[in-house]
């Protein structure tokens, strides 16, 4: 019998969604085509990926490096999912600042 006052969580059988603290950082997708350069927002970002809103003309493929100068670093990305202006993408690791980048 379950404690109406203190009920048991239900197994809903899905993981939880990490949390994801909300920020608005400017980043750029590059796609490594002809060093070919997208400019985006993260609107959110946590520690193993990120919401990134783009142009909706942009063509983002489905791995790039991501370069936030606010943090200083490139994140290397793969596409989780696309909504509109909209693009989840998952970190798959990290570089240095890209060379051939002014920001």
């Amino acid at each position: 019998m379950v404690n109406p006052v203190d009920p048991l969580p239900e197994d809903s059988g899905e993981p939880e969604r990490e949390h994801r603290p909300r920020v608005l950082k400017g980043g750029t997708i590059i796609t490594g085509i002809q060093n070919s350069e997208v400019g985006c927002t993260l609107r959110n970002q946590h520690e193993s990926g990120a919401e990134l809103k783009i142009p909706l003309e942009a063509r983002v493929p489905d791995r790039f490096l991501l370069y936030v100068p606010l943090d200083g670093i490139a994140y290397r990305c793969e596409v989780r999912w696309r909504r509109n202006d909209r693009v989840g993408v998952r970190f798959t690791g990290t570089e240095p600042k890209p060379k051939l980048h002014y920001g």
